[in-house]
């Protein structure tokens, strides 16, 4: 394979100073070159150069969830009810979605990313790298039970595989991990709190306790796995800090307590602001929704951007699930970037959220992904115009020009 030469305006390495007059050289499936032009190798084999008003790493969207329910559902009774198959293709549309959004890499935290990722690595599906949860870990009653339903049915999705394993007591929650571990997922995904979408519990309670979480942690370490832990309230976040979590999805009543111990741990802040954000503009939420729904978003926008200024470090994740053009559907991730920008992050850190953050959420399961950088994965994007004057260019598909994913070029 000849190399391939990207010449660019502007270049932005993921983390870092960004580079005018930059040229990124991709050799095959990795990076060779990521600089200035005038440090830039000359290969006479390489085909006609690529020109480029700025070229960046392809994004990451640490939080999202192949589902593949029907447009604008987000009842999970209905959705267990319909065969896996029928939702697989519902949902597939998406990834590609995805990746004509600039989006090269994707944590999947509970939905059929397991089951879709060899598929898309094997290259017979167009989307991004999925590194996926399997089944959401839940205690009896909490965010990851689906209260409407016997809990027999429950287990029934379990052994299927899909969306939710309950776990009660240190024991039990061995297993679940170990469950997860045997499908090869790559990160494992906890419910440590309430939350919004579900009928009956509180965001604010703590869901597991303290030891269970401690067990979750460290089944996962065994196999070099990090853990995910959904927390809105704060005696779920601190529990789960406490046990060692490596990132908190949501955060939304974290405080300074809770920011001082998110640096002291180095755990990664995943916000979600994009599906509170479309919730809220889309209405259309059962009752019991919406009203939690109305009771977080004022507070969690303005903890984010608590968690900022404290220093926390934070990774770009949306929260998309939906399928079609419904409210947090697939190919809205950029709306993210434009989100934590107005909560006073400034462009470079939006895009190192974006970019160069987002493998750090898989501890020691990371590809070398998110930065430009010789030697690291050639996922790259092109932008039409400069991001750092106008952030919100990554929340439009149509100014995503070009993608490469490791080394081939997907769009463009």
């Amino acid at each position: 394979m000849s190399t391939q030469r990207i010449e660019a305006d502007l270049l932005i390495p993921g983390r870092g100073t960004p580079v005018r007059d930059g040229v990124v050289v991709i050799d095959g499936p990795v990076i060779a070159y990521a600089g200035p032009r005038d440090g830039a190798p000359i290969d006479a084999s390489a085909v006609a150069p690529v020109r480029a008003r700025t070229v960046m790493p392809g994004m990451w969207d640490c939080h999202t969830h192949v589902k593949g329910g029907r447009p604008g559902t987000f009842d999970s009774a209905l959705l267990v009810q319909e065969h896996p198959a029928t939702r697989a293709a519902r949902g597939v549309p998406g990834l590609r979605r995805a990746l004509d959004a600039g989006v090269t890499s994707i944590r999947e935290l509970g939905g059929m990313g397991l089951q879709l990722a060899p598929v898309v690595a094997e290259g017979h599906l167009p989307g991004p790298a999925i590194y996926a949860a399997g089944s959401i870990l839940s205690a009896t009653g909490g965010h990851g039970d689906i209260h409407s339903l016997p809990s027999g049915w429950i287990d029934d999705c379990a052994r299927m595989g899909t969306e939710f394993r309950l776990a009660d007591g240190e024991a039990e929650c061995a297993k679940a991990v170990r469950e997860q571990l045997r499908r090869n997922a790559r990160i494992i995904k906890v419910c440590a709190s309430g939350g919004v979408l579900s009928v009956i519990d509180d965001p604010i309670h703590q869901e597991f306790t303290g030891r269970e979480l401690r067990t979750i942690v460290e089944i996962a370490g065994l196999a070099e796995r990090g853990v995910a832990a959904h927390c809105h309230g704060k005696p779920g976040i601190m529990a789960a800090l406490e046990a060692g979590v490596l990132t908190i999805e949501h955060g939304s009543y974290l405080d300074d307590e809770v920011c001082a111990a998110m640096r002291e741990t180095g755990a990664i802040l995943v916000p979600t602001l994009t599906i509170i954000r479309e919730l809220l503009d889309d209405g259309g939420l059962p009752p019991y929704a919406a009203r939690k729904l109305a009771g977080i978003a004022e507070v969690h926008r303005t903890n984010i951007a608590r968690a900022h200024q404290a220093g926390v470090r934070i990774a770009m994740g949306t929260d998309i699930q939906s399928s079609g053009d419904a409210p947090a559907a697939w190919g809205r991730h950029g709306r993210e970037a434009a989100l934590l920008n107005d909560i006073g992050m400034d462009a470079l850190d939006v895009i190192e959220a974006a970019t160069a953050n987002g493998p750090a959420t898989l501890g020691r399961q990371a590809p070398r992904s998110g930065l430009l950088r010789s030697g690291f994965d050639a996922d790259i994007v092109i932008v039409d115009g400069d991001p750092l004057r106008d952030i919100s260019l990554l929340a439009d598909p149509s100014r995503i020009t070009a993608v490469w994913q490791a080394g081939a070029r997907v769009k463009g």
